[in-house]
């Protein structure tokens, strides 16, 4: 295998040998004996390099890739950019904790961030090294702040593994058996799906709220809510954007209550959505904002960002030795320039334009549901058929299967949904490549007639 990058610079994958290839089947043996059994893997695929869309394995085979590092390589693999910046802040300083000291960038960066915030300042940042610590951060916060114990999330939502952030995730009951007990106060509502009407109410909005009024009266007191943890777009729940009216009305409620309102944007956030924040399609202003994938480019890096009168907690409340690294925030600031010159106007483009190209996808094939997203996060139902709108996990893990093995990389998202969640350096090009092998996909796998 070459040393350097082997790229055709073609837009459609390369695939040089079977899958998974002689050199992947070696690394597989050997990570079967020793990796944690509790990662999930999707697909045999062991990678080597990664430039732009594109990431090569250990065998040489080219994959177009739509998942982005769940979401993480916001300004593609190995932007020159970004590397050029990492590059120079590890000739000069690897770390220095900045909970003990200062420098720079922690300053550099937290004055753009509060420039892109999504509610009005004055703001303060608090850094963390992944989205889980940055949720934990906001629970620590929200209640420090308030006084109150209680906390409200969603029914499938995801907000991190960590015992305060699995409290609150509620996707998958794998990913919370045999941790119990978990933090307590932590209490759940729904979350608006559109497409899946609540207790058979078409106003799903009315519904969601219905219960939470009921949490209120019978369980959890507003008084004694600190606040309400939502993501504005549900991300491993499938992708599902609410009506706006619901994040209206949490805003309202949390106000009239004394409760804070704490938007996860892990995930939904720097720039996926067409915009900065996905809270800003909805024109919610929140109190804390949680932020990490995308934001430092495949460096480790999370950010709760909140407003000033609300991190009030004093010196040594919570702290972080490795937070804020300054090789991560070199990464971040180069990031944040890249998204505000020009990715994030790419990703509402580019995304618009994929929507309009799936449009007639339900009509077109029987098992293809409803599909939904904003900006470069779009989420594909798979269905048993259009009139029962049954959801069907195995043909959805199905799909996904016979993409990889034509080099198209994509995850799935929620019990039934593919989620499109590219770099936001993808081209329209990129795209309508990635939407032929899929499609391609999706034809094969009603062609075998089973589920």
């Amino acid at each position: 295998m070459s040393a350097q990058p082997t790229f055709s610079g073609a837009r459609r994958p390369v695939l040089r040998t079977p899958l998974p290839g002689p050199e992947a089947q070696r690394i597989l043996q050997r990570d079967a004996r020793l990796l944690s059994p509790s990662y999930t893997r999707g697909y045999p695929l062991v990678v080597a390099r990664g430039r732009g869309m594109f990431v090569e394995d250990v065998d040489g085979n080219e994959f177009l890739d739509f998942t982005a590092g769940i979401a993480v390589c916001s300004t593609g693999h190995c932007h020159p950019l970004v590397v050029e910046a990492i590059e120079r802040q590890a000739r000069e300083l690897l770390h220095m904790s900045g909970t003990d000291f200062y420098y720079p960038l922690l300053v550099e960066v937290a004055e753009r961030l509060s420039r892109l915030a999504p509610m009005s300042g004055p703001h303060r940042v608090y850094y963390g090294n992944s989205g889980a610590e940055a949720i934990e951060a906001a629970l620590k916060l929200a209640r420090y702040h308030t006084g109150r114990p209680n906390l409200i999330a969603c029914y499938n939502a995801f907000h991190g593994r960590t015992m305060g952030a699995l409290s609150l995730t509620s996707s998958r009951i794998t990913q919370r058996a045999r941790f119990a007990p978990l933090l307590p106060g932590v209490f759940h509502i729904p979350y608006p799906d559109p497409y899946r009407p609540l207790h058979g109410c078409a106003d799903v909005v009315a519904a969601c709220l219905e219960d939470l009024d009921r949490l209120f009266r019978t369980t959890c007191p507003a008084a004694e809510t600190a606040a309400i943890v939502v993501e504005p777009v549900q991300g491993e729940g499938g992708y599902i954007v609410p009506p706006s009216e619901f994040l209206r009305e949490l805003r309202r409620i949390t106000r009239e209550n004394g409760i804070l309102l704490v938007v996860d944007e892990v995930q939904s956030g720097c720039g996926r959505t067409g915009k900065m924040w996905a809270i800003e399609h909805h024109g919610v202003e929140p109190d804390i904002v949680c932020a990490a994938k995308g934001i430092a480019s495949g460096l480790p890096l999370g950010v709760m960002l909140a407003r000033a009168d609300v991190m009030d907690w004093t010196p040594g409340a919570h702290a972080s030795t490795f937070a804020g690294n300054p090789v991560a925030l070199a990464a971040a600031q180069a990031t944040l320039q890249l998204l505000e010159s020009e990715l994030i106007a790419n990703a509402r483009e580019v995304g618009a334009w994929i929507m309009h190209r799936l449009a007639d996808w339900p009509s077109r094939h029987p098992c293809v549901g409803q599909v939904r997203g904003l900006g470069l996060m779009i989420g594909i139902e798979i269905v048993t058929d259009q009139a029962s709108r049954q959801r069907d996990p195995a043909r959805r893990d199905r799909i996904v299967e016979l993409a990889f093995r034509k080099g198209l990389l994509l995850l799935g998202c929620g019990p039934n949904s593919i989620r499109l969640m590219p770099p936001l350096v993808c081209t329209r090009e990129d795209a309508e490549v990635a939407l032929t092998l899929l499609e391609e996909c999706v034809s094969a796998c009603e062609g075998e007639g089973t589920s």
